[in-house]
């Protein structure tokens, strides 16, 4: 038994959109295909929020099973992380109106937004304020509403995104289980390659932005292609020197799911066989930074899930910003 202390994961939960769009409805809305989608981006459909869908909404659903799980009522936590960039509106924070629907009365509130690695950076954060004992309990949600800031005519990125919520409940213990360790870095050199220009201080909203369509994601896909793989692979080495652990040790890779070709390249470089690698991808898009939530929530609720263990996340996103993270249930 350690003195330090350890975020331990008592609850997942996740949520997704009824509604789900396949490849096949996209070729009626743009210039694609399905067999050009799933060859670059292993994504055949994806859940899409109805028009009164916000990310609390999501967020608040997965926030629910995962103290159900815990076994936790939400006047216990501590504090609520919620990793997005779609959130309800600019202020409050999504977190805040989480909090307010879930009568979590005790928390303090915050969102982070780091694109599509948020939810490592979120679980980095509970990590910290849980080992230095500043707190004992705390909810860590990703959720994404992409679909809103999507440009529907740009057939390269709209082929992409999904929406959905994961959320993990962490708890202190004394046990070495829980998060491992963490890593998570940043490159703001490279932020315009993946953005939304409209919408802030710098181009508030007009009617010259909303004809320019600002107000939607603009990506440089290959030049975000290329940095993606070099990122994750050098993230999930990072966390491998951190840890103590070798790519054998681990039962589990979850990596960010933006696109099958960067997830393969990462197992490629660690040396992990296809059985050793979560991929969901195919069913929800890139949800961003709720796709390694729902692929926890989605582990965990199978009855081996502990054959999984230790698990090694890692991801890539906006901002540059990108990181890794091990753990155990």
């Amino acid at each position: 038994m350690s003195d330090m202390n350890y975020a331990e994961i008592v609850g997942t939960g996740h949520s997704v959109p009824e509604r789900i769009l396949t490849n096949f409805d996209l070729e009626k809305i743009v210039d694609t295909s399905d067999e050009w989608i799933v060859t670059r981006t292993g994504i055949r459909e994806r859940h899409i929020a109805d028009k009164d869908t916000t990310a609390s909404t999501l967020g608040t659903e997965a926030a629910t099973q995962a103290l159900e799980k815990a076994g936790m009522g939400a006047e216990d936590l501590d504090l609520i992380l919620v990793a997005t960039v779609t959130p309800d509106m600019p202020f409050p924070s999504t977190a805040a109106i989480i909090q307010k629907k879930i009568n979590a009365s005790k928390s303090a509130v915050m969102d982070i937004s780091a694109g599509c690695t948020g939810f490592i950076y979120g679980l980095s954060i509970a990590d910290s304020y849980i080992k230095t004992g500043i707190f004992k309990n705390i909810l860590v949600i990703g959720v994404e509403v992409l679909t809103k800031i999507t440009d529907w005519t740009d057939r390269s990125t709209c082929v992409l995104f999904g929406d959905g919520a994961g959320a993990v409940v962490l708890r202190a213990t004394k046990e070495r289980k829980g998060v491992l360790g963490t890593y998570i870095k940043g490159d703001g050199r490279l932020g315009e390659l993946l953005m939304m220009p409209g919408g802030g201080s710098r181009n508030p909203a007009s009617e010259e932005t909303v004809a320019h369509r600002l107000h939607y994601l603009k990506m440089s896909g290959n030049e975000v292609f290329r940095f993606a793989v070099q990122a994750m692979g050098d993230a999930s080495r990072a966390i491998l020197e951190t840890t103590g652990l070798k790519p054998e040790d681990i039962g589990m890779l979850v990596p960010h799911q933006a696109n099958l070709r960067i997830i393969n390249a990462t197992a490629k470089r660690l040396g992990l066989p296809p059985e050793k690698v979560y991929i969901n991808i195919d069913r929800y898009g890139n949800t961003s930074s709720a796709s390694i939530p729902i692929a926890l929530d989605e582990i965990r609720s199978n009855g081996n899930y502990k054959k999984a263990s230790p698990l090694l996340l890692v991801a890539f996103g906006a901002g540059f910003t990108w990181g890794s993270a091990a753990i155990s249930w």
